[in-house]
């Protein structure tokens, strides 16, 4: 059954304590209210005066001012006839549930909601959307434009984990942040929204907000909410969500949704509200009661005198990523129990975080090395901090004491030494060869150190630092894994390396399945660096079958044919998906070295060759 309620009580709990005024009159004083009677004035001197007329008013014109009230209230507030009532959606709220309705549902239920947050001159349109121009190193605007709109969104959808080569993760980033225009026929909101989600899945959340900044909060989708609201998580940013929240509350409905309106309306002013809000949210159990009180805290952080919440971790068994950037935001201390062992997406997170300690940081930054998301400088500039820092004793500190030494001691056996007390230890892998990368171009090429060579070309090689690691060529012997290296790496190369040295490196390769060996066929088949003859041969000996094909490859040779980098990068890091190089073949790596190689990056194709040996 229909229910009809009188508008009027509607608009009476809407106007709750207000008044409806009287309207303003816009005549000039004394033309609507005479003035009282005075007696008369002396009379001035003689000369003409100019009495202004009134046209008469018509009784049915209306007074000046005031404005009719509309139809929707019937006339029963002018003093005509009864009000009148009206028919509502059997699904209108009662009385009692507007009482308990927030104002922005309200405004919302009543279409008074705006559409906008930004004046019409200041909006910006949803082409271009990006961080890096192609004068910057992005890579051009229409460079999907003509893509299938299938094929990008597949290639997108289907990056669901990090990549597994550093450099991989580089160019893989830059490709997602540039300042691109979206396929032909694909939603440029859509695309922005695919882009920042695969920027989340490899630890860039920085990127990702960036991304997602660069698109007005009235043209957001569900799609693109989603994925800026996990790269605002993971930031500790969680006001950075606000303006979409409050203007496009509909987009979602998670109970995390429901506190960040709370924690967006406490920050706007209405503390009280959200206090409430929160308060029932905690009575009704719609998210654990950690993350609750935490979004609690939050918002308490933007009233004066907010009342305390006291966070207890005894009933929590494990972390998500609500709580532990809300934790870190806050200062709150999470259990190291548990911290330990709860993922890679808290490393790269505890790497980034400017609210972390630096010690806690420096714990993190191995992964952020290896993956790309930290470079050389950045771990550098972290440890100096450390170093700097008197206050930080244990691990970060020894290795901050460390690797000043491989840049300042005197002797280069010195900086050697402390350069091999970095890469020792449980913990040391590939993201310590980034750290000391710079301190590895400083030492000077020496028989001394040939046993470090493989090791310290890895380390210059890590970050990009080839023509440093080139000095060595005369050093290193001919089939080593070091001259492997630098036969990967040389920029610039005439002819093909010798089918002697490469069967020589074949047989002193002792990696498991002789994984090194396949890598580094695959990386010289990839440069063009060897000749038909000896790759046969290698590639029989090693059961290598670097031309079977599948839709991946198809694909990424398509589109390096027709010379499109973007689209190569994009496919590049779909097929370099996984948590460790055992996941990677050589026949990938091989198709990904020779579609950039083609295409004109040649530095990330000799870059990606050279780590996959590395790394192997």
């Amino acid at each position: 059954m229909r229910r009809s309620y009188l508008l009027a009580g509607v608009a009476l709990v809407l106007t709750s304590g207000l008044a409806l005024a009287q309207p303003e009159s816009l005549l000039p004083p004394g033309f609507d209210d005479p003035a009282p009677a005075q007696a008369p004035a002396p009379a001035p001197t003689a000369r003409p005066t100019v009495i202004p007329t009134l046209a008469p008013v018509s009784p049915q014109e209306e007074e000046p001012g005031v404005e009719p009230l509309p139809e929707l209230f019937g006339s029963g507030f002018d003093g005509g006839s009864p009000i009148s009532t009206v028919e509502l959606p059997e699904d209108f709220p009662t009385i009692e549930e507007l009482e308990a309705m927030s104002s922005d549902d309200v405004d919302e239920l009543l279409g008074l909601k705006p559409k906008f947050d930004i004046p019409a001159a200041a909006r910006r349109a949803t082409s271009h959307i990006g961080v890096i121009d192609s004068g910057e190193g992005g890579f051009a605007l229409a460079s999907f434009a003509g893509q299938p709109v299938s094929l990008v969104r597949a290639a997108l959808e289907g990056t669901r984990h990090p990549v597994v080569s550093r450099w991989g993760h580089i160019l893989l980033r830059r490709t997602l942040a540039s300042r691109l225009d979206a396929p032909e026929g694909m939603d440029a909101v859509e695309f922005a929204a695919l882009r920042a989600a695969v920027l989340n899945r490899m630890g860039e959340s920085y990127a990702a907000r960036a991304l997602v900044q660069d698109v007005d909060s009235s043209n957001y989708s569900a799609a693109l909410a989603d994925a800026a609201f996990d790269a605002y998580v993971a930031t500790g940013d969680i006001t950075g969500m606000c303006p979409v929240a409050r203007l496009k509350s509909d987009l979602r409905k998670d109970p995390q949704w429901q506190m960040t309106r709370s924690i967006c309306r406490s920050y706007a002013g209405g503390a009280r509200e959200a206090s409430q809000e929160l308060s029932r949210a905690l009575s009704r159990e719609i998210a654990p009661r950690i993350d609750v009180l935490l979004a609690q805290r939050y918002a308490g952080a933007a009233a004066e005198g907010g009342r305390a919440v006291n966070i207890e971790w005894d009933d929590v068994s494990q972390l998500n990523p609500w709580r532990y950037s809300l934790s870190v935001a806050l200062g709150v201390e999470v259990p190291e129990s548990l911290r330990e062992g709860a993922g890679p997406w808290y490393d790269r997170v505890d790497a980034l975080s400017p609210a972390l300690g630096l010690a806690a940081r420096a714990d993190a930054a191995d992964r952020a090395g290896r993956e790309g998301i930290f470079s050389s400088a950045a771990m550098v500039d972290l440890y100096g901090l450390i170093y700097s820092d008197r206050g930080i004793s244990g691990d970060a500190s020894l290795r901050a004491t460390l690797l000043r030494e491989a840049y300042v001691a005197q002797a280069p056996a010195d900086r050697m030494e402390a350069m091999r007390n970095l890469w020792a230890g449980e913990r040391a892998d590939y993201g310590r060869l980034v750290l000391t990368a710079y301190a590895a171009a400083r030492i000077p090429p020496s028989n001394e150190f040939q046993d470090d060579a493989p090791r310290l070309i890895a380390s210059m090689l890590a970050a990009g630092l080839d023509r440093n690691a080139m000095r060595w060529t005369g050093q290193v012997s001919e089939g080593s894994e070091a001259w492997a290296l630098l036969a990967l790496a040389q920029p610039n190369r005439n002819g093909t390396v010798q089918a002697g040295a490469v069967d020589s490196y074949l047989d002193n390769d002792t990696s498991a399945d002789q994984r090194k060996s396949r890598f580094f066929i695959a990386g010289l088949a990839g440069l063009e660096r060897i000749d038909s003859d000896a790759l046969e041969t290698s590639a029989n000996r090693l059961g290598l079958d670097l031309g079977r094909e599948s839709a991946w490859s198809r694909m990424i040779t398509r589109a390096a044919e027709v010379n499109n980098p973007a689209l190569v990068s994009l496919l590049a890091g779909l097929g370099m998906q996984g948590n460790s190089w055992d996941m990677m073949t050589a026949r990938h790596l091989y198709l990904i070295v020779r579609s950039l190689n083609q295409v004109g990056l040649q530095a990330e194709a000799r870059m990606i060759a050279a780590e996959a040996l590395a790394r192997g």
